[in-house]
């Protein structure tokens, strides 16, 4: 077998099956989907995510007694996402492929493969919860994990996540015990981890315009000899530091809004 990397994802699955003896295929994302279709209904019922999705409005309520502002956008219906497949499937493709440093090696915790990836991959169900202002990130953090202590849950991991590209947000995952179908159609209890994001109205406006051009970004070998930052005329110049100003200009508003509350007292 060649120890050259997939270079996509055609050959990625070549390797794949050579290397793991398993064809990923049309039936893998049926059973998939099945799998993770449950999941989504199993947490939608979960004490977790009731008790945060009916506390929304005394939350903002609490965040307008502090800061004068509200917390959330209006009408905020925080929704739960599924990972579509093929993003699941890319993202086993860069997590054995492409960030793997140890290459031909398996990579730091072992090769992801459908015995172990249900547990291993942390946003297979996420949930996205926008806030108007910086402030409200750290503000919404703190109640989630406050509530996973409440309901005796895995402590949240928390990420701040700052990437060069441009990307801010926090991540909070919790483990959770889910019943899933097996291939046979019997069950098994597994831990799955939960992921629950919070981003500013101003970062998820710049997500969904750069969500596919990341993605592209994020399955492809990267080049060292010119680093994006250096490279005026790429597109990594553009859209990365756009992510950057407007994390920037959020922390200048917040800035002025403090020194405004400072004169009125």
């Amino acid at each position: 077998m060649s120890t050259d990397k997939p270079k996509n994802i055609d050959e990625y699955r070549i390797w794949f099956k050579e290397k793991h003896g398993v064809q990923l295929s049309h039936k893998d994302q049926i059973y998939y989907e099945s799998v993770t279709s449950k999941l989504k209904r199993d947490f939608e019922q979960s004490k977790l995510w009731v008790e945060l999705t009916n506390n929304l409005q005394e939350y903002d309520s609490q965040y307008l007694l502090q800061k004068h502002n509200s917390l959330w956008m209006p009408n905020l219906v925080p929704a739960v996402f599924i990972k579509p497949f093929a993003s699941f499937e890319l993202k086993t493709f860069r997590k054995n492929v492409l960030e793997n440093k140890k290459w031909p090696d398996e990579p730091d915790g072992g090769w992801l493969i459908p015995d172990n990836w249900y547990s291993k991959i942390n946003d297979i169900i996420r949930t996205l919860l926008v806030v108007k202002y910086l402030d409200g990130v750290e503000f919404v953090a703190e109640k989630i994990k406050g509530l996973c202590i409440k309901h005796d849950l895995d402590p949240c991991e928390v990420s701040w996540e700052a990437r060069e590209e441009g990307y801010y947000a926090v991540h909070l995952n919790t483990k959770q015990q889910f019943e899933i179908p097996k291939v046979n159609w019997d069950t098994i209890f597994i831990k799955i981890s939960i992921e629950l994001q919070i981003t500013t109205q101003l970062q998820e406006v710049i997500r969904k315009l750069l969500h596919n051009y990341y993605e592209e970004r994020r399955i492809r070998l990267k080049e060292e000899d010119l680093k994006w930052q250096w490279d005026y005329r790429s597109d990594e110049f553009a859209t990365n530091y756009l992510g950057h100003i407007l994390h920037y200009i959020e922390g200048m508003i917040m800035d002025i809004r403090e020194k405004q509350e400072e004169k009125k007292q």
